[in-house]
């Protein structure tokens, strides 16, 4: 009875009190979001209002929110549609994200802190808030090619998330950064996701579809959340995060057909719960950690609105959506939030990060979502602005790029087909080798050394140097065979575009082409090199890896402004 008691007592203070708050900043026309945080503050231990919830009895409900959350963004999750936007949106969110995931990392190195609390400010920084841009794109009334462009990213970077989420619970349990831990870590996530998605499109679309011929509402809602937690509870029980589990129970629910219909039943017990979850995020936020971490606070959140800027636009572009829509997707996904939350608590439950990282990550989030509706509005002008403001020479390649692009994708697919998708497989092969030697001859360098010293009798500086010289000669062909491969797709994808006129008549588009295979193969490069980095940063020292990023970078840069200079020159 005492217990019970407790129970409702939390409830009735965190609901009410959420209650007043959203109120105030709903009239206030300020995200809602923060509303529950300044909520879960005032019912929270750091701060002196003598409101004082059960912590660990709101974070049993806050659990419900999540899952319920993460279901929620599975049902708009279908597997068809991700084939349909992987070679644009997907490829956009995964440079994002590879990019966000490498600075983030590169900045918790810098401010002192751990390699596997570096990883976690990664994974934070790199995964933009679906809650907050959909609110803020219906309050300004977005539609058309942008909230088409934003809306793809942000269904894959969902995705990313999970998977990050899933990887860092495991390796953060299992406490290693070793290359043979991950391969484990990796092989383990793979057979899981195969399995419960194998045996669930078997099973979970013709249950639903038969559950909801019975027409009865409450016996659909109940159904599906029966099958939602019962995901959650078996990726818990095989040592995964339940978000993994609702995410992919949503997506099975979602090949039904019937998601559309389920969403609207789960809309309001979700709502109810996802409260909840950032309400008890907000009663982990210690203003004093705030002010203690203030630098730290302003550097995150500058690499999360500059770099998403920067690595949005980037990716957008290079998938062929235009200067000004790419630039104004990058100014509009300069935020973090829920999975940011989900990822820091992850994090601090398991050990793997201190306990100031949350409320750090919480303050960046409120900073960078403050700022959406204002880098949303000013998208435009300064798209614009940018747009004018280039040489002549790059004007004309960006705008010329765009509706080479287009044609690509709208020309036949006869010819060259398999070769394409030959040359794609070898770029990822090589890739994935490339990403396995660096990762194996950094964190095995020292059991190498020794070993090389104790056969040989040499110094452990020679043998380390021949173990360096070993590897980088295994990895050079990988290197050299990415750079070939990428060449030979550009120019099969831009021939696509632009046929040539025979042997017989003058080749008008012969300089286009050789402009068009230059970016092409620059796009590939940086798409490849992006996550490669991302991937093997924790296991090389602090700086060479964002030094290769930078130096491929000024190459790219330079290859493409004499590209855009030839290009002008026959215009």
């Amino acid at each position: 009875m005492q217990d019970s008691h407790a129970f409702l007592q939390n409830l009735a203070l965190v609901l009410c009190t959420a209650a007043v708050t959203t109120v105030v900043f709903q009239r206030l026309k300020l995200p809602v979001i923060f509303g529950y945080l300044l909520a879960g503050m005032i019912v929270g231990p750091y701060t002196p209002i003598p409101l004082a919830a059960d912590e660990e009895m709101v974070k049993t409900l806050s659990e419900l929110g999540v899952i319920l959350l993460m279901f929620s963004l599975g049902l708009e999750f279908r597997l068809r549609r991700v084939g349909q936007i992987a070679a644009t949106s997907g490829l956009a969110a995964l440079l994002e994200t590879s990019f966000m995931l490498g600075l983030g990392y590169l900045a918790g190195q810098m401010l002192g802190w751990t390699s596997l609390e570096s990883i976690f400010t990664g994974a934070i920084v790199a995964i933009s808030s679906t809650t907050i841009i959909a609110r803020a794109f219906d309050e300004q009334g977005i539609k058309g090619r942008l909230r088409e462009i934003v809306f793809g990213i942000l269904i894959v970077e969902d995705l990313i998330a999970i998977i990050l989420i899933a990887l860092l619970t495991a390796t953060a349990q299992g406490a290693g950064l070793s290359a043979g831990s991950l391969a484990i870590t990796v092989v383990r996530l793979v057979t899981f996701l195969a399995g419960l998605v194998g045996i669930g499109l078997l099973i979970v679309p013709r249950f639903v579809r038969r559950v909801v011929s019975l027409d009865r509402a409450e016996t659909t809602l109940v159904a599906s959340i029966g099958i939602c937690f019962a995901a959650a509870l078996l990726a818990l029980v095989f040592g995964y995060s339940v978000a993994l589990g609702a995410f992919i129970a949503g997506s099975l629910v979602a090949e039904s057909g019937e998601s559309l219909r389920i969403e609207l039943l789960v809309h309001p017990v979700r709502d109810m719960f996802v409260a909840i979850f950032f309400v008890s995020v907000g009663m982990l936020i210690d203003p004093r950690v705030i002010a203690e971490h203030a630098g730290a606070v302003i550097v995150l959140s500058v690499i999360v609105i500059t770099g998403k800027f920067f690595a949005v636009s980037m990716g957008s572009f290079i998938t062929g959506n235009g200067l000004r829509s790419s630039m104004q997707a990058g100014m509009s996904l300069a935020q973090i939030g829920e999975f940011s939350f989900i990822i820091a608590a992850v994090g601090l439950a398991t050990g793997a990060t201190r306990g100031f990282i949350y409320p750090v990550a919480v303050a960046v989030s409120a900073i960078t979502t403050l700022a959406t509706p204002w880098l949303i509005k000013a998208a435009g002008p300064a798209a614009l602005w940018v747009d004018r403001k280039l040489p002549h020479p790059v004007q004309t390649s960006v705008a010329l790029y765009g509706s080479w692009i287009e044609r690509m994708r709208t020309a036949p697919r006869v010819e060259g087909e398999s070769r394409t998708r030959r040359l794609l497989r070898v770029i990822l092969v090589d890739a994935v080798v490339l990403a396995g030697i660096v990762i194996g001859a950094a964190a095995e360098r020292g059991r190498f050394t020794t070993l090389l010293a104790r056969w040989t009798g040499v110094s452990e500086r020679i043998a380390e140097l021949v173990v360096l010289a070993v590897a980088v000669a295994i990895a050079i062909p990988m290197l050299i065979g990415i750079v070939r491969s990428a060449r030979m797709l550009g120019f099969i994808l831009a021939v696509r575009a632009l046929p040539g006129a025979g042997h017989r008549a003058v080749d008008f588009a012969a300089a286009p082409r050789r402009a068009l295979v230059t970016m092409l193969q620059l796009g590939t490069l940086f798409m490849v090199g992006a996550p490669l980095i991302a991937i093997t940063q924790p296991f090389l020292p602090r700086f060479p890896g964002f030094a290769v990023l930078l130096l491929l970078t000024i190459v790219l840069s330079v290859a493409f402004w004499k590209s855009a200079l030839n290009l002008q020159g026959h215009a």
